[in-house]
């Protein structure tokens, strides 16, 4: 699963990383958590560009009775995303990207469990692959949230967890983007591990255990 990750590159980076105009001014996040506000890219049909959202972690499907759904939803297995009643409707037409830089996986060990953290070689921000939806409350209260993919571990995840999010190539984000998209025998391809050897990790304090906690101090290595 993937239940916490980073983000903390300058906003100018992700512009053109992702190629949009305008992103959020947000302060650098190293331990998002479930429910709070993340960044996402999506395809605005109206002007054909995409755009950077905030949306909620933890996708909340358009016909749940409240909220508190979303909570349980943080992530979607890629194995049967297409097929489980509360995703299956965006993973045909709502997909985005959720931006992030690293992310964090906990490994049991001596009857506790260690935090590490993982990132990509080259230091660059990346995509998870996401869904997203729009729900309406009974006061009228309109919460765009979304979820993240996950997939069979690669190697280098293999030695801390057995699945890991899904982190797509930049050359297939305009297909994932694209909501005229709908058959997930071009989808699923997408969906696959990313190459161990493009990727590198470490071991890191229990600081970021709590969400109360955001200081790059939780991605400073705990190695000896």
């Amino acid at each position: 699963m993937c239940g916490r990750f980073t983000l903390s590159v300058f906003p100018e980076v992700l512009t053109q990383f992702f190629e949009v105009e305008k992103v959020p001014d947000i302060k650098p996040q190293y331990n998002i958590a479930p429910t709070q506000m993340v960044l996402a890219v999506l395809y605005n049909s109206e002007n054909h560009k995409r755009e950077i959202q905030q949306l909620r972690w933890g996708l909340i499907p358009s016909w749940a009775k409240d909220q508190s759904m979303g909570a349980k939803l943080i992530n979607a297995r890629a194995e049967t995303v297409a097929e489980k009643p509360a995703f299956r409707r965006a993973f045909k037409h709502q997909r985005c990207l959720v931006v992030a830089d690293g992310f964090y996986e906990w490994r049991k060990q001596d009857g506790k469990k260690q935090p590490y953290y993982f990132h990509l070689l080259n230091g660059k921000p990346f995509a998870f692959a996401g869904l997203w939806e729009e729900w309406q409350s009974p006061e009228q209260e309109q919460i765009k949230s979304c979820t993240i993919l996950t997939t069979q571990a690669n190697e280098l995840l293999q030695q801390v967890h057995d699945r890991m999010p899904v982190i797509l190539q930049p050359e297939n984000y305009d297909l994932w983007l694209d909501p005229q998209v709908h058959d997930g025998e071009l989808l699923q391809p997408l969906l696959h591990p990313y190459p161990s050897e493009t990727m590198t990790s470490y071991p890191v304090t229990t600081l970021v255990n709590s969400p109360k906690n955001n200081s790059p101090e939780c991605i400073t290595s705990s190695a000896s």
